[in-house]
């Protein structure tokens, strides 16, 4: 292992590798904080670049447009409440509540820390124990991911906000929502009225775009300006503090960041889940455990770096079930799978055999990828720092521009522009009524995942639903999902006293 290491040292240390790395995190830090052209889109338009280049660098070139492409959609939904990819929609609910307290430059650089810390130890695990966590996720079958899902699901009463049942009726919309289109078993229309656009289902990116980045338009364009200071969207604080993240409050978030590197990299081996998931499950947790709990969604850094650590720790986990069993770990890998085939790489366990030091070169790559996109990520912070003094005039119209550019670019169509603007109006009224947006999300991200799953573990059992509780890991994961909701029931029956 140590002579793989340090051919592997010897290998990538050419300058076209690393010039691969600025290019590729630079590349997706930009792609990643417009909203709607997600990590996805940047890895997929940087592939046909890699053609003629060698493997190492083609590669590299990759794996730095997706780490850049998940750090930058923070900076986005921090300053402006529009999310750059959906991995980072939990960073919203913080975020840009600093962001109007004029402490946006502090959630930012709380971002930059909680994401390359997570990011850095995810790829510390990827290179000590790829293979067997690659084993565990292997035992991940239709009846272990519905638990899985079914457990993800109590994340809703963590960000359902003041009010319970509006958390419940907004995650119960997602859900419904979730359901338009073509059914997965059957291909049998519902929900779509006849609309043939409506038969893929709704779009997430627009949707996306729409409830966060469009309701917020409408929202401060129905806010009158009566002072100077009001013609500014995202306020500055002038004390020092409020600009940098102190030594005390980085120690303070350091174990959710650790907790939350723990479950980006457990989501992560699971192939097919993403990064949004891993984002919100992080989020939830790190509210349920911490004794500033109630400060979250009031702009708690704690809740952004449990956000940040939870999605970025997912990018080095996601190649764990890719390199050594041949399985994407998620789209994006996926689309770095065809670039190894095309370069002549076939993953899976004869990587290790047959290209061991081409692939601790890769290794080293994905280090060498985190440092460089916190130095990029620090540049990009102190440009982005200028939207602060951009008057609404001038940063609605842009804002509002790249939400129709994003939302037409996914598939090139103007009814993925009108799912944005209804999506939109929906956010409004759901800001106005207070009911919580991030509650419709997470359920609408996690009801397809989940709904095929359970119809095929159905299938498997023919209709019995034993199969959710007879094997270890579904169990597992059957019993965590009862022990909070009755945690989730106990602790509302406990505050009713007090709140009365």
């Amino acid at each position: 292992m140590i002579d793989n290491f340090l051919t592997g040292l010897a290998i990538i240390f050419h300058w076209q590798h690393i010039l691969a790395i600025v290019a590729g995190s630079t590349l997706g830090l930009i792609v990643g904080t417009i909203p709607g052209l997600t990590a996805t889109m940047a890895v997929a338009l940087i592939l046909p670049m890699t053609f003629d280049l060698d493997f190492v660098t083609s590669i590299m070139l990759l794996v730095g447009a997706y780490k850049g492409g998940i750090f930058g959609g923070s900076i986005t939904a921090i300053l402006l409440n529009t999310p750059g990819t959906p991995a980072s929609a939990a960073t919203v609910l913080d975020g840009y509540t600093l962001t109007k307290q004029g402490k946006g430059v502090k959630a930012l650089k709380m971002a930059k820390y909680s994401s390359t810390l997570a990011d850095f130890c995810s790829d510390l695990v990827l290179i000590a124990v790829a293979a067997p966590l690659a084993s565990i996720a292997l035992r991940f079958g239709p009846p272990e991911i519905t638990m899985l899902i079914a457990f993800s699901l109590t994340i809703v009463a963590g960000v359902a906000g003041k009010s319970m049942i509006k958390g419940l009726i907004s995650g119960t919309l997602g859900l419904l929502l979730a359901t338009v289109g073509l059914d997965p078993i059957m291909t049998t229309r519902r929900l779509t009225f006849n609309i043939v656009e409506l038969d893929s289902g709704i779009s997430l990116i627009p949707l996306l775009i729409g409830l966060f980045a469009l309701s917020e338009v409408i929202f401060q364009l129905g806010k009158k300006s009566v002072t100077e200071a009001d013609q500014f969207v995202i306020k500055h604080s002038p004390d020092p503090a409020d600009n940098r993240v102190s030594w005390a409050e980085f120690k303070a978030c350091f174990r959710t960041i650790m907790r939350g590197t723990g479950i980006g990299t457990g989501i992560g081996i699971i192939p097919g889940i993403g990064t949004g998931i891993a984002s919100f499950m992080s989020y939830a947790r790190a509210k349920r455990v911490s004794k500033n709990g109630h400060l979250f969604g009031k702009g708690s850094l704690e809740g952004i770096a449990a956000s940040e650590s939870g999605n970025s720790a997912v990018v080095g986990a996601t190649f764990i079930p890719l390199l050594t069993l041949g399985i994407p770990g998620d789209i994006i890998t996926a689309v770095i799978m065809g670039a190894f085939m095309i370069q002549g790489f076939i993953p899976g366990p004869l990587l290790f055999r047959d290209h061991a030091q081409t692939i601790y070169a890769i290794f080293i790559g994905f280090i060498i990828c985190d440092i460089v996109y916190y130095i990029i990520g620090t540049v990009a912070m102190k440009y982005a720092a200028y939207l602060s003094k951009v008057p609404r005039n001038i940063l609605f119209p842009v804002v509002l521009l790249f939400c129709v550019v994003g939302s037409y670019a996914i598939q090139h169509s103007m009814f993925d522009v009108a799912i944005m603007i209804v999506f939109g109006i929906i956010g409004f009224f759901m800001t106005k009524l207070e009911f919580a947006t991030a509650p419709l999300l997470i359920a609408f991200i996690l009801s397809p995942i989940g709904e095929a799953a359970m119809r095929q573990s159905l299938l498997m059992s023919s209709g019995s639903l034993s199969i959710f509780v007879t094997r270890p890991i579904s169990l597992g994961f059957f019993v965590l999902t009862l022990i909070t909701i009755i945690g989730l029931i106990r602790g509302r029956r406990m505050k009713r006293p007090s709140d009365s």
